[in-house]
């Protein structure tokens, strides 16, 4: 078994997340390569000691990587990943998993016919923060879940829309961020099961939506609700009250609240809401905020990337979460788009 240090690791993709991730790999592995046709992309190589190939399939053909990560643009994550698990290499695919259901599950099927897995990279699910939050909720500690809420506010500066494909159809803040969100929800509450939304581009009048509302029903009976701007200054948001990425001033706000029949619970500052007696709103309600140990979730997710490779660790989110997660996503797009509720076909449906 390769030592951890020896893994040889490619990186397709050089832009912000995928010069992240090559930060991160070359922390604790080998960043092997950088695969980009961009000429930058060979000077970001470069200053890591790592070969640029502008083409992944001439790079497969030279020589095969322990693993591979998938950071390029959406639309590319299919046949990128797909040529990676034809190669025998397992590959962590950053969200969402693909453009669309079809290519999402045509990629999970992949996975399952080669037998290579595949990591989707939901960072967050490595969060020390949702590992708590989690526990919280299936402890029962705050009772049978009923109701959700979910924030996504904030303010994109204007330079963020200087990017072509962040001002198209699939940009916007439901696909790009609330995906995260969705993730978390149903990593918290189950599977999402029909959504009403509406959405709304009013403030820049770009092709993309800038605020956008949401109604969730779960498989178990709860109700959700979620909202999402990004044309606010505001607070709430994961990005602004985590604290896990130092380029957002952080705020000691939450993002979601999770009410439960005995307790709720507020997410990402862990507080524990319950009443001491037993007459309900009439008792004393206290709450207990639970510490926690602040870690980086994306290099705690590439070292649990690691251990799928050397160990054979199941993924801790499967292609099969991700494309749950697409399919939630373009149901919240289905339904804004018609003004009616959007049921959700179950993923797993057509796959093999």
């Amino acid at each position: 078994m390769a030592k951890r240090s020896e893994t040889r690791i490619a990186v397709a993709g050089a832009g912000l997340v995928g010069r992240a991730h090559a930060e991160i790999v070359s922390g604790s592995a080998r960043l092997d390569a950088i695969i980009d046709p961009d000429p930058d992309a060979g000077r970001i190589a470069e200053r890591h000691g790592a070969d640029w190939h502008p083409d992944l399939a001439e790079y497969l053909r030279s020589g095969r990587p322990d693993g591979a990560i998938v950071a390029a643009p959406n639309h590319l994550h299919l046949p990128l990943a797909r040529a990676c698990l034809e190669a025998g290499v397992p590959v962590l695919v950053e969200k969402p998993l693909a453009d669309g259901i079809a290519e999402a599950r045509s990629l999970v099927q992949a996975s399952r016919t080669t037998g290579v897995p595949v990591l989707v990279g939901h960072h967050r699910r490595h969060s020390p923060i949702a590992e708590l939050a989690r526990d919280v909720i299936e402890g029962g500690r705050i009772g049978r879940v009923v109701a959700v809420n979910a924030m996504f506010w904030l303010n994109k500066h204007d330079d963020y829309f200087n990017v072509e494909w962040r001002v198209r159809a699939g940009g916007g803040p439901i696909c790009i961020n609330l995906i995260h969100d969705i993730d978390l929800l149903q990593h918290f509450c189950g599977p999402i099961t029909a959504v009403q939304a509406r959405s709304a581009r009013s403030v820049r009048g770009l092709e993309v939506e800038d605020t956008g509302a949401m109604i969730f029903e779960f498989a178990s009976g709860a109700l959700g609700t979620a909202s999402v701007c990004d044309a606010t200054s505001a607070p709430w948001s994961w990005e602004l009250t985590a604290g896990e990425n130092p380029i957002y001033p952080q705020t000691d706000q939450f993002c979601y609240q999770i009410a439960g029949t005995t307790g709720a619970l507020s997410v990402p500052d862990l507080t524990v809401w319950t009443h001491a007696g037993p007459e309900g709103w009439w008792s004393p309600i206290t709450h207990e905020r639970i510490a926690v140990a602040h870690d980086d979730p994306m290099a705690r997710q590439f070292e649990h990337f690691l251990d799928v490779i050397l160990s054979g660790v199941p993924p801790l989110v499967t292609g099969e979460d991700g494309l749950r997660n697409i399919e939630v996503v373009e149901a919240i797009q289905a339904a804004a788009k018609s003004g009616g509720t959007k049921e959700i076909v179950r993923s797993g449906q057509g796959i093999g």
